[in-house]
């Protein structure tokens, strides 16, 4: 099958990389031509994915027009690209090529609403969109760690679609689901939880007060979900609980590393920046913070989060926010039914 893939960071490399391996015929996209210069020449890219070699028969280009002939587009490109690039790609695909998409985050110039349905406004509805989403590092993915992940999809056909290319019986694989509201949900706001269980880390709290902060945020998470017309299981799936694990409590998480450094004392934009890459959460809890809002939802740790990270809070003032809460029971807004 012949695929596009739109973008050549660490998730666009490793998926790539994975499906050159199934078997496909894959073209990789970049915005820039100076670094598809330097993808061509090194084949690797060692700032974001090191030591991972991108094999020499995938195509690297600038050109997007390629995306006319593919059967499948995947779009891995950071959330705030994710709008206007699926607005380039409008005018070039065929009715019906369905479009994988497996960035993280809200569309905030859409009213926060989920990426695949700005994605299918952009194509006029012309295009099946699936979320590939899950408990997944995309440094684990490129070395062949073996992997669980879900595409979700309104269409059940683009999800086994994407089931069929991306999976295979060695070290990926693949489950569907119809939830693409609650799975695009729960991907989006784990990396607001991520971020503070780095800011956890950070203050040197301890396995107890991580654990808490997780577990309610995995509540409110899917509190909101629900209220949005999410099924309740699918937070307690792999891109619910499963995503929030693996970012909570790896390294290999950008938000974690930034949180560490907040709590540590640096300012959000000198964590961001020592971190060195898109650092998503951040956008997901302004995202989270105004959705919630709007619905009338309460999400206290999204709430906090966003006293951090926007109106200058401290790290240890925030974690006292959230004790300093009137007592309740624990399934008091029970969020399944």
């Amino acid at each position: 099958m012949k695929i596009f893939v739109l973008g050549t960071g660490s998730w666009g490399i490793a998926l790539a990389k994975l499906l050159h391996d199934n078997g496909h015929e894959v073209t990789s996209w970049t915005y820039s031509q100076e670094e598809c210069d330097l993808l061509r020449r090194t084949r690797t890219n060692e700032k974001l994915l090191p030591g991972v070699t991108i094999p020499d028969d995938i195509a690297l280009t600038t050109d997007m027009a390629g995306a006319a002939q593919a059967e499948l587009i995947v779009m891995a490109v950071p959330s705030f690209a994710v709008a206007g690039t699926a607005e380039r790609l409008a005018t070039l695909v065929a009715d019906g090529t369905v479009i994988v998409n497996v960035g993280k985050g809200l569309d905030a110039k859409h009213g926060y609403c989920c990426f695949s349905q700005t994605i299918s406004r952009a194509m006029g509805g012309r295009c099946p969109v699936v979320a590939l989403t899950g408990p997944t590092h995309a440094e684990e993915v490129a070395h062949g760690v073996p992997t669980a992940i879900v595409a979700a999809s309104a269409e059940r056909e683009a999800a086994e679609l994407t089931q069929d290319v991306f999976m295979n019986d060695t070290d990926f694989r693949v489950y569907t689901s119809p939830d693409i509201i609650g799975c695009e949900l729960g991907g989006a706001f784990k990396n607001i939880i991520a971020l503070g269980a780095g800011i956890s880390d950070g203050l040197g709290l301890g396995d107890n007060s991580k654990a808490a902060f997780m577990t309610r945020g995995l509540t409110e998470i899917a509190r909101l979900g629900v209220t949005l017309g999410a099924r309740h299981e699918t937070f307690a799936g792999l891109s619910g609980v499963g995503d929030l694990i693996v970012t909570c409590c790896s390294m290999h998480s950008r938000n974690r590393r930034a949180g560490i450094l907040i709590g540590q004392g640096a300012t959000v934009q000198q964590a961001m920046q020592q971190v060195g890459a898109t650092v998503e959460g951040y956008y997901a809890t302004e995202a989270g913070y105004h959705l919630a809002k709007k619905q009338g939802v309460s999400m206290p740790i999204t709430e906090a989060m966003y006293e951090v990270l926007y109106r200058g809070l401290s790290a240890q003032e925030g974690m006292r926010l959230l004790l300093d809460r009137p007592r309740r029971g624990e399934h008091e807004e029970v969020w399944f039914h």
